[in-house]
């Protein structure tokens, strides 16, 4: 068996060491030290390298074979630009050597369906559904060969916050939306690695049990503001909430969520003729 202390420590703390073990695989070495880069040289990564990508990405697992992700790389500098303007402090969306968008592809079935004499819609909830999982593990695997060859990643889900801008720029056309989008390139720093929940929150037998979860999220807070601190300017709208002696990872997330994002992804989706009924 081989030796991934170093690596589960790094990505789990201690509390992963010592009850997990496997073959030596330069894969799974690989997955336990991924980071997420937002900067990168000025160097292209090779139309032709670009394409293997999304070909490998869209080898991913598919529900039932229906096939509902597609991938539109944004090459245009307007269209870049325009895709990066709502965002001004995610300035790599307009200057990673490559931008991926990966959209949820509820259209073609439907097209395919009355092509073949079987009209019906896809705008259900089964066919968001499935066609959201199917783009986000086309996504996962591009990321997963990318860094397996050097590049350095950066999923962008925020897109989804000016899903109107993003289809306008891409001409969406019904029932086709965008997941995330994905910066590419070849790092020009080290990145970081996001430190993770403990096993004992996140992996559950027979049933699920969160009995303990305030002492083991504490624990984690601690670990992880050991490793990386937020500093006290970083504080999420300390206007609504105030500035936290100690702001760990648990109060940085509870108010972000308190002040939810997407709020005009549902109505843009039901433009595209999402319904999300049962029938």
């Amino acid at each position: 068996m081989a030796d991934y202390s170093a690596e589960l420590h790094d990505r789990f703390g201690p509390a992963a060491l010592g009850d997990a073990e496997g073959p030596d695989s330069q894969f799974l070495h690989q997955i336990l030290r991924r980071r997420t880069h937002r900067s990168y040289a000025p160097r292209p990564v090779p139309p032709e390298l670009v394409r293997m990508l999304c070909l490998t990405a869209l080898s991913a697992s598919a529900k039932s074979d229906f096939q509902q992700a597609s991938i539109i790389e944004v090459t245009d500098p307007q269209n870049r630009a325009s895709l990066a303007a709502p965002f001004p402090d995610m300035p790599h969306i307009g200057t990673s050597p490559v931008f991926l968008v990966f959209c949820g592809d509820a259209r073609r079935l439907e097209r395919i369906s009355t092509l073949r004499g079987h009209p019906q819609t896809n705008g259900n909830l089964e066919g968001f559904f499935n066609a959201a999982v199917d783009a986000a593990l086309a996504l996962q695997t591009c990321i997963l060969a990318a860094e397996s060859i050097g590049l350095g990643c950066c999923p962008i889900s925020v897109l989804r916050n000016h899903a109107d801008t993003v289809g306008e720029v891409l001409k969406l056309p019904e029932k086709v939306f965008p997941v995330a989008g994905l910066c590419l390139g070849w790092p020009a720093a080290q990145g970081f690695i996001s430190m993770r929940l403990p096993p004992a929150v996140t992996l559950h037998k027979d049933r699920y049990d969160d009995t303990r979860l305030s002492e083991l999220i504490d624990a984690y807070d601690r670990a992880r503001d050991a490793r990386f601190s937020i500093p006290r300017d970083k504080q999420r709208a300390p206007d609504v909430f105030g500035y936290a002696e100690f702001y760990g990872w648990s109060e940085d997330k509870a108010r972000q969520a308190a002040r939810p994002e997407g709020a005009a992804f549902p109505p843009w989706l039901r433009k595209q003729q999402f319904n999300f009924d049962q029938e």
